[in-house]
């Protein structure tokens, strides 16, 4: 990849974080195409920042520590997600929705600092967050799926597309080399860091009201 391809990458990847990290309500029912379930999972993950966020966060870490990292994360965090989203849609309790928010705090704020630090961590560290936000996250997409009733087999858009996102981010971070690329990848963390802080500060006054 040339140096023009690499910022544009480094500024995509950048963009995306920012325009994506923005304060929103937690929401763990699944939205409907009108095309199937599986295309629901599809549109989810697509257009709900709670998840899609996160995901994109684990992809840049993974991607800043090497090829290694980004491969365990590429395929643990979708089988977490899948896996819990599953029993989650059997034996979830519906009440846990109320935890939404602070799911959605965890997974801005934790691999967001670490992008920010910019600290070189083992695959074994991006192994445990890959399966955290996977988890967490897929438990709540699961529950949604019970208390909505819908098909289950929406789990498996929901995988699908958090796999493809997973390989094109941490593949298009893996790539760049120049230091700059780091430095707008670090801001795009400290954003996230921010937004959930802001998030955290209003679930907080919202408890308090």
């Amino acid at each position: 990849m040339n140096g023009f391809g690499r910022k544009a990458t480094a500024v995509s990847v950048s963009a995306a974080l920012l325009a994506l990290a923005l304060p929103v309500r937690a929401e763990a029912h699944l939205m409907t195409t009108g095309l199937g379930p599986v295309y629901d999972g599809v549109l989810h993950l697509l257009a709900s920042p709670e998840d899609m966020i996160p995901t994109l966060l684990v992809a840049v870490l993974a991607g800043m520590n090497g090829p290694t990292a980004g491969r365990y994360a590429l395929f643990l965090l979708p089988a977490a997600w899948m896996s819990s989203a599953a029993v989650a849609s059997y034996y979830g309790p519906v009440t846990a929705v109320h935890h939404a928010p602070s799911v959605t705090i965890v997974s801005l704020v934790l691999p967001g600092l670490m992008i920010a630090l910019d600290r070189r961590v083992s695959p074994g560290i991006i192994v445990v967050l890959a399966l955290l936000v996977g988890a967490t996250h897929g438990a709540l997409n699961g529950i949604g799926l019970l208390a909505g009733a819908r098909e289950r087999i929406a789990v498996v858009g929901i995988g699908i597309t958090a796999f493809v996102v997973m390989a094109l981010v941490a593949a298009a971070v893996v790539s760049l080399r120049a230091p700059w690329t780091r430095i707008a990848l670090r801001v795009a963390g400290s954003w996230s860091v921010a937004i959930g802080l802001l998030l955290l500060g209003w679930t907080l006054r919202g408890t308090a009201a």
